[in-house]
């Protein structure tokens, strides 16, 4: 008797699971039974389990029966030409999702030509085995899983253009890469993507060798020529909000300009930052502690309201100061009111950023390091046709790692520079060497 479980609930036991299984999954695939449900036999403890819980991750895989590719060319064809879509197919049986669970007992092929009678799916694409970051790192069946799993990180951590509309929108602590880039090694998902619309990094000239032991493990040599071309150079964008709260017995607060006793203001020439109801002009310069929004409150408790007090007049300065050791202008001022109709300001201050000592880069293959020396250009190494590189990278970082995928796509970008045209470096499907 094997035990079979609904959603890990005990349902009935039954003789023959083999046949069970056979039935439920023939159900399945032709639409008697949601798509959705994964089975699984546990042979060492002789249980069944049936899952159709949310949030489960299930992908795509094609059949395989007596050897054989179910999803033959005439359905790729009918694909690209629109004739038929993916559901189709699911509902025939052709393709069909599978669980983590349920791949425990299923024989999975790469490609056709692995195929043999005992194999049950087939890949529809080698680099479906891959999640979307994954997929997008060059060469990355060439490099260990470990740094594989960096360069997912380090790709969510890239700086880019996120949106088209930075420029009024209120994001929290956004940065945008002056000159992104489009890769000169990609893969075919970057086109899947779009990623020419919203490219994040930039292609730079490495040197893989030692400086004066300035690139020691994760440290780099930079080129400061570079930097100031504009190399890395990005912008940082900090949103400020204040409102004029009401509170009770009809004390509200008053947006204006500051006492000259107030932190921030250091001369008559910061009055002048500022218009008559308080607020900062757009294009100012701030620096440490300045004043962006002068306000003032109620005092804090009301006990300290007395008929015949001075501390009748008396209110706290409130002010919306910027952040401590950053500086920056102020890029736009919002006015506005919230949901409770209180008056609302918000303003957006950019900080211009340059690449210095300390900085931390990466390539998509987990392969980062700190900038350890800037170095003027005319001291940089350079080749005989007189090329300067960029980044001069230690060639220890290799070796340890075992990240051939960086090396490779080094040489796949020179290629690439020399042929002026891109590079595909697709998992599993590389550009053919000649």
């Amino acid at each position: 008797m094997v035990d079979v479980y609904l959603n890990e609930r005990f349902i009935g036991s039954i003789d023959n699971p083999d046949e069970f299984i056979k039935n439920v999954k023939d159900r399945r695939r032709s639409s008697k039974i949601p798509f959705n449900i994964g089975i699984y036999y546990n042979k060492e403890f002789n249980e069944i389990y049936l899952d159709s819980t949310r949030g489960r991750a299930m992908r795509l895989m094609g059949r395989v029966e007596n050897g054989k590719n179910l999803m033959t060319k005439e359905y790729v064809d009918k694909l690209v030409n629109n004739e038929i879509t993916w559901d189709s197919l699911i509902k025939e049986g052709v393709l069909e999702y599978i669980d983590a669970a349920e791949e425990e007992n299923a024989f999975v092929a790469l490609s056709e030509e692995e195929l043999t009678n005992d194999h049950t799916h087939i890949e529809i694409s080698p680099i479906a085995i891959l999640g979307l970051l994954s997929s997008m790192i060059p060469y990355s069946n060439f490099g260990s899983s470990s740094r594989l799993i960096r360069g997912n990180k380090i790709q969510k951590q890239s700086l880019g253009l996120y949106a088209s509309n930075f420029h009024v929108r209120m994001d929290t602590d956004v940065s945008v890469l002056h000159y992104p880039q489009r890769p000169l090694v990609k893969s075919f998902m970057h086109d899947v993507l779009n990623y020419d619309k919203h490219p994040c990094g930039q292609n730079v000239v490495i040197a893989v060798m030692s400086y004066k032991g300035y690139n020691m493990e994760d440290s780099i040599v930079v080129n400061k020529g570079s930097i100031q071309r504009g190399f890395a150079r990005s912008t940082f964008y900090r949103p400020y909000v204040t409102e004029e709260m009401r509170y009770s017995g009809g004390l509200v607060d008053e947006i204006a300009i500051p006492d000259k006793d107030v932190k921030g203001y250091k001369s008559e020439k910061d009055y002048r930052l500022l218009e008559d109801d308080g607020i900062i002009y757009t294009g100012a310069k701030l620096s440490e502690e300045d004043v962006i929004v002068g306000k003032t409150s109620p005092p804090r408790f009301l006990g300290e309201l007395e008929e015949f007090s001075v501390a009748a007049s008396t209110r706290r300065e409130t002010s919306t100061t910027i952040k401590n050791g950053e500086e920056g202008v102020v890029d736009t001022i919002v006015i506005t009111e919230n949901e409770d109709g209180n008056k609302m300001i918000q303003v957006k201050v950019r900080e211009n950023r340059i690449a210095e000592i300390g900085d931390k880069f990466a390539s998509r293959h987990g392969q980062k390091g700190v900038i350890g020396m800037i170095v003027p250009h005319e001291d940089m190494p350079f080749t005989a046709s007189g090329i300067t590189p960029d980044i001069i990278f230690s060639p220890h970082g290799i070796p340890s790692r075992m990240t051939i995928s960086h090396l490779l796509e080094i040489l796949a970008g020179k290629v690439g520079a020399l042929k002026g045209m891109p590079v595909d470096s697709t998992t599993f499907d590389v550009y053919p060497e000649e």
